[in-house]
């Protein structure tokens, strides 16, 4: 019998050279989470079927009938899933990972271990009541294919695999002092939660959420009422104001319960053999691992509103840590550490690096003022479209109260902006900032920069300003210095990465003047 053969008739052939791991089975403990979670689905689905037939079969026979069906589609789910998984194995041998599954048509996908960039395990509070975790490693590619998924392992063979697949570096004899616990969560910081743009986001979702539950049981109108009658007797913009405080007052509690599942329990790590593990979650445990080999730097991110309170969160800026697959939104596993103290954001910047200082908070380069005039006419600009919409549909006191309140903020931002522009090298580190609501300083390896784009827009040209954007292949893929000076982005661009800009250069003697500038061909 061929290899093939034997494959398709469920049978493994003899195992070659490269093939010496044994094939492995998914723990026998899922079945009874399937059947724990057919048997909710069953129920859900099910109560408002029985309901419907009481009043036809009598309260008897519809439990009766009820009782019956979800038990006979909670066995055949359970069923099909014990048959597939009967037919799914994995094994690990000395060059790739491999998963078979199917029934009839068995298919059979493999992984070099070469390319294997990350092992994430995942456990829902399900799976974590039986033991269990999800195990899916991946390559850091966007597609199905690059990524392997097992269901349901035992927690402890899913650290073994984790180790094992994650082990192509040599441990040292004696670890570095700078291995161990990295950064752990503190319970002050859930007060960061409020502040950011997931409570205003949970805030209209609250709000449309009540609104449509309340139309499910035809009560929307009372609803509507009983919020006009508590504003009855308030001015109009006291009411908005009202209703807008209670429901961010919602969207913030929101905001906490949220920030407590995903952060609870949050540590950082570097564990021997260089490699940076993450692990957080309440209810769902999450455990993502990142070899430092595929880190090319660390952005620090401060949203608007945990800028406030000095605060910012760490990202890793790696190769393969963004996926999407048919399966799954997107997923990203950047996050290093949840909005922290400024401070401990750098001070924790700077271990992931194993810097002695934090790059990120190095002293950068200013922009020139023409930046500010750019920033400040576009805030502006986006200030007067209210203003001018609230002239037109309404009295005149709405557009002016429009541009008491549009005009100064945009002005605050766009000085923000400004304030936030700077660039700058900080030993083998590029280093950039920008951003005014979302303000994001990088500090990216000079080596992992691989092209340089500059742009030039009209208004850009008559000012003397580019935007430098340094390209990579690992975190978001590009980072932007944007405004800079001319000839000063791109000395800057060349003394990052010396040669790589050079041959698209020319020098031009400015006006009246004795120094040389630079400018892109």
């Amino acid at each position: 019998m061929t290899a093939g053969a034997a494959e398709a008739d469920g049978r493994t052939a003899p195992p070659g050279p490269a093939e010496t791991g044994r094939w492995r089975r998914l723990d026998p403990r899922t079945y009874v989470v399937t059947a724990l979670v057919l048997a909710g689905v069953v129920v859900i689905a099910g109560a408002p079927a029985a309901l419907g037939i009481m009043a036809a079969l009598g309260v008897a026979r519809a439990t009766l009938w009820t009782v019956a069906g979800a038990v006979l589609a909670t066995a055949l789910g359970t069923g099909v899933d014990y048959v597939r998984r009967r037919r799914t194995g994995y094994r690990v041998g000395p060059e790739r990972a491999e998963l078979r599954q199917g029934l009839l048509l068995v298919k059979r996908r493999s992984l070099p271990l070469e390319r294997i960039r990350t092992v994430d395990l995942t456990a829902s509070p399900l799976l974590r009541v039986f033991g269990l975790v999800t195990v899916r490693i991946g390559t850091g590619e966007h597609a199905r294919d690059g990524a392997l998924e097992l269901e349901s392992v035992a927690r402890a063979e899913g650290e073994r695999l984790r180790r094992e697949l994650l082990a192509h570096t040599p441990v040292p004899k004696a670890p570095p002092p700078d291995e161990g616990t990295l950064a752990a969560i503190r319970p002050a910081w859930v007060l960061y939660a409020p502040v950011s743009f997931l409570s205003p986001l949970l805030a209209g979702a609250s709000v449309g959420g009540l609104l449509q539950v309340s139309d499910w049981f035809g009560a929307q109108r009372d609803v509507i009422g009983l919020v006009a009658r508590c504003f009855r007797h308030a001015p109009l913009g006291w009411a908005v104001a009202g209703s807008a405080a209670a429901a961010l007052a919602a969207g913030a509690v929101g905001a906490l319960g949220v920030w407590t599942e995903m952060w609870w329990n949050h540590r950082l790590e570097r564990e021997p053999g260089g490699t940076l593990r993450v692990r957080r979650g309440l209810f769902t445990a999450r455990s993502v691992s990142i070899e430092e080999r595929r880190l090319r730097g660390v952005e620090v991110v401060e949203p608007l509103g945990v800028r406030l309170l000095r605060a910012a969160r760490v990202d890793a800026v790696a190769t393969g840590l963004v996926h999407k697959d048919a399966g799954e939104k997107h997923v990203d596993h950047r996050n290093l550490l949840p909005a922290a103290p400024r401070a401990v954001a750098h001070a924790v910047a700077a271990r992931v690096l194993r810097e002695p200082v934090p790059p990120t908070a190095a002293p950068l380069a200013a922009h020139p003022a023409a930046a500010r005039g750019r920033r400040l006419r576009r805030a502006l600009a986006a200030a007067l479209a209210p203003v001018g919409l609230a002239a037109v549909l309404g009295p005149w006191w709405a557009a002016a109260c429009a541009a008491a309140v549009a005009l100064p903020a945009a002005a605050a931002l766009a000085r923000s902006a400004y304030r936030a522009l700077g660039h700058g090298l900080s030993g083998p580190y590029l280093v950039a900032r920008s951003g005014a609501v979302r303000r994001s300083t990088v500090a990216l390896q000079r080596s992992g920069v691989i092209g340089w784009t500059v742009r030039q827009s009209y208004v850009q040209r008559r000012a003397g300003l580019v935007t430098l954007t340094a390209t990579t292949a690992a975190g978001r893929g590009r980072y932007r210095v944007p405004d800079a000076a001319e000839s000063e982005a791109l000395a800057f661009a060349e003394e990052a990465v010396p040669g790589l800009l050079a041959p698209f250069l020319i020098t031009r003697p400015p006006r009246g003047g004795d120094s040389s500038v630079r400018h892109a061909l």
